[in-house]
């Protein structure tokens, strides 16, 4: 495994892989603090490419200037064990500097997909994924590029950056990784205490209490959908809710409330963001409402 870091070395890299005919190349961007999560997602592309690539960095557009950005956990002897451990070929640790040489006056920005859900209570974020990753994309040229649904409405904009855009890349949707308790595996799960981390998993327990009742037939419309779910996190004591929604999948446009779930045409998405102290956690289920059946 080669860890670079500048974009010339990258280049470099990735050019001797290509005159060696060690193609297709899978990409695995991340922001470190790596998981089984993330290694779900390097396995996946080891299955698909002969070269993988890692990227590993803490993006500052994303964040908003009263978020995480300064304390998000980092530990990069622990990542580079992981990455190794999972088949990484290739792992690239930009500074910021080295991605942000001068100040940006470019961005690319997806509208009305990054108006809903995070895009709604985290102003700017999505502006700050869309423009990264575009970055990362350029450098890497990727032919396939490999995102967890946990955060399927950043899967939703980046397939929508891409068809818009012509990029010559495959976003490949990987399922969300759960512990053995159901918690959604993610990098701020280290912030939690103890309590809160029990109390988190109303989060996965939600979702499931209202696909089990709608299997049953005790929920049939969306606000009684929705209701559920309120009610059900609202249930953990700690549990603030930023957002429990409902919307088509992967537009991310609003359901009549009053409509039937199986009037949908198509997937639906059952989206959540819920705080515990100081810690915002997202967890979510797609599936298709007619068919009752789960797609992660």
């Amino acid at each position: 495994m080669r860890v670079v870091r500048t974009v010339a070395q990258l280049r470099e890299a990735l050019e001797y892989m290509r005159q060696g005919g060690h193609t297709p190349i899978g990409f695995v961007p991340t922001m470190g603090y790596l998981h089984e999560g993330h290694a779900s997602l390097l396995r996946r592309a080891g299955e698909m490419s002969s070269t993988v690539v890692m990227s590993i960095f803490v993006n500052p557009l994303q964040f908003g200037p009263n978020e995480d950005f300064a304390s998000y956990p980092r530990d990069e002897a622990r990542d580079l064990e992981l990455a190794e451990r999972e088949g990484a070929d290739i792992v690239f640790i930009p500074s910021v500097e080295e991605m942000y040489p001068q100040p940006i006056r470019t961005k690319v920005s997806v509208s009305s997909l990054t108006t809903q859900l995070c895009g709604a209570s985290r102003p700017g974020h999505f502006d700050g994924v869309t423009t990264v990753v575009s970055k990362l994309f350029n450098i890497v040229q990727p032919d396939y590029a490999f995102f967890g649904l946990k955060d399927a409405q950043q899967v939703a904009v980046l397939r929508r950056m891409v068809s818009d855009l012509n990029m010559n890349v495959e976003i490949i949707a990987c399922p969300i990784v759960r512990e053995n308790d159901g918690l959604a595996l993610s990098s701020r799960n280290v912030y939690l205490s103890a309590q809160e981390r029990s109390q988190a998993l109303v989060l996965s327990r939600s979702l499931q209490s209202v696909r089990k009742a709608m299997e049953e037939g005790e929920v049939r419309t969306v606000d009684e959908a929705r209701n559920l779910l309120v009610s059900v996190i609202s249930s953990s004591p700690l549990a603030v809710i930023d957002y429990a929604e409902i919307l088509t999948f992967p537009d991310l446009e609003p359901l009549d409330g009053s409509s039937l779930l199986t009037d949908a045409d198509g997937e639906v998405i059952m989206a959540l963001a819920v705080k515990f102290g100081r810690t915002r956690l997202i967890d979510n289920n797609v599936f298709i409402p007619k068919e009752a059946h789960a797609l992660v």
